[in-house]
């Protein structure tokens, strides 16, 4: 439910379930993977709103949209670990997810939505240094992008850290991106530190620093940054409760259209109904310094907008 009722039927700044006062499937997927060997595969395939979202600006042929991810995996005979991965996979910047069952909120985050990609279509390399510290290199068909548009030209660079209570990771991505006839220059820095205080809490932080800039004489550098917190507590075997906060300042409007800084709290309930498939029952306000969100039929009237929702989650299959 979407309290102030705009007359568009959908929720402003929000990613998978943008669709207000309404019920509908988010997603739905099946994944098949061979991960032993030195030679494997891994394939998600699925439809839903997400799908529309995720794949509703690339020029690939349209089949290839309901393919989450498609990829091949090689490891090297007596390599120590090196993984070598082409094809379509999800990025490696955030701290959330597309499956709504890895993730602690139900609605995804701002940084999420709008500070970073959601796949890469070429390859990478994951790299073992140490037990605690792996690295990766990647060579990338820009963001969001199987089609033509874009070369393989965006590099990504990834480093994570393991310790006792959590884990900290970094992801940088830089190059080349074509969008609508326009030439571009697309960078983003993703670093998230997780913490596992006890067994039943944990916390996270995340922050993007984004920036685009058209290769043309005086074009300006459009940038954006953001941070976002968030917590998670088992308080029993069938309950758990995560609140999140963050604040993502789009600078010049590159990501929504409007310069705006913008602010969100959420609050989510979580009931295990039976094991593989859950409820969580979700608070949220999102807060900006401008008139953006829609209100009855008025369109950007309103500095605020607030929802609750329920959803429910099944997951079947290997626990990660």
């Amino acid at each position: 439910m979407n309290f102030n009722h705009p007359a568009s039927g959908y929720n402003q700044l929000y990613n998978f379930n943008d669709k207000a006062n309404n019920v509908h499937l988010s997603f739905t997927k099946v994944a098949f993977e061979k991960a032993s060997g030195v030679l494997g595969f891994r394939v998600d395939a699925g439809t839903g709103r997400t799908v529309d979202i995720i794949s509703g600006g690339d020029d690939a042929p349209r089949g290839f949209r309901y393919l989450e991810q498609m990829y091949v995996e090689f490891r090297p005979p007596k390599s120590h670990g090196i993984q070598v991965d082409f094809g379509k996979f999800v990025t490696s910047a955030g701290s959330e997810v597309i499956e709504s069952n890895a993730n602690w909120n139900y609605s995804r985050s701002l940084l999420f939505a709008l500070a970073i990609p959601y796949y890469h279509f070429g390859a990478r390399v994951t790299i073992p240094v140490t037990k605690s510290f792996s690295t990766g290199v990647q060579l990338v068909n820009g963001w969001n992008s199987l089609g033509v548009n874009n070369g393989f030209e965006t590099v990504g660079v990834v480093g994570n850290f393991t310790f006792k209570k959590g884990t900290w990771s970094n992801t940088y991505y830089t190059g080349q991106q074509n969008e609508g006839g326009l030439d571009a220059h697309r960078q983003v820095f993703d670093t998230a530190l997780v913490i596992n205080p006890t067994s039943k809490a944990s916390v996270y932080f995340n922050f993007d620093y984004g920036s685009d800039r058209i290769k043309e004489h005086g074009s300006p550098r459009q940038s954006w940054v953001g941070f976002a917190g968030a917590a998670r507590f088992q308080l029993s075997n069938r309950f758990a409760f995560a609140p999140r906060a963050e604040i993502f300042n789009d600078r010049n409007g590159f990501a929504t259209g409007v310069a705006q800084s913008v602010k969100e709290i959420t609050l989510t309930g979580e009931m295990k109904i039976v094991e593989g498939i859950w409820s969580r029952l979700e608070y949220r306000r999102d807060m900006s310094d401008k008139p953006y969100f829609d209100r009855g039929a008025g369109l950007m009237v309103a500095k605020n907008q607030s929802t609750l929702t329920l959803a429910f989650i099944a997951f079947f299959g290997p626990k990660k």
